[in-house]
């Protein structure tokens, strides 16, 4: 913690009315943007928080996120080389058609809170 020099009694109980309300603006504004600094860090410390629990969580339920194959899904029998994967009545799309868009639309929250972090 930094120190700082307090300043005398004598100096504010001799100052003059001007200076005394300089110097309790000067104080309020430094304690103002302390009060915002801590603030700032305190939404950082939940966020992070909340972020290791989530992996925590899902380290706990890992097995349930990724389960063991079957031995079928992990010996798949393949189909023979002349048998058709596709249903007889399947059609191919049109030539002149695009396919439709995949793009994923960001989250708003969470391209605000990307764009105000700060990097340190």
């Amino acid at each position: 913690m930094a120190s700082r020099s307090v300043p005398e009694f004598e100096y504010l109980r001799t100052a003059s009315r001007s200076l005394l309300h300089s110097f309790e603006l000067s104080r309020l504004n430094q304690a103002a943007n302390i009060r915002e600094e801590i603030a700032t860090l305190i939404d950082q410390w939940v966020e992070q928080t909340a972020e290791a629990r989530l992996a925590r969580w899902m380290l706990d339920h890992h097995s349930s996120f990724h389960p063991e194959p079957s031995p079928a899904q992990r010996d798949p029998v393949l189909p023979h080389p002349a048998t058709s994967i596709l249903p007889e009545n399947s059609r191919e799309p049109h030539a002149g058609q695009p396919a439709p868009p995949r793009a994923v639309t960001p989250r708003p929250a969470l391209l605000s809170r990307l764009s105000t972090k700060r990097i340190r």
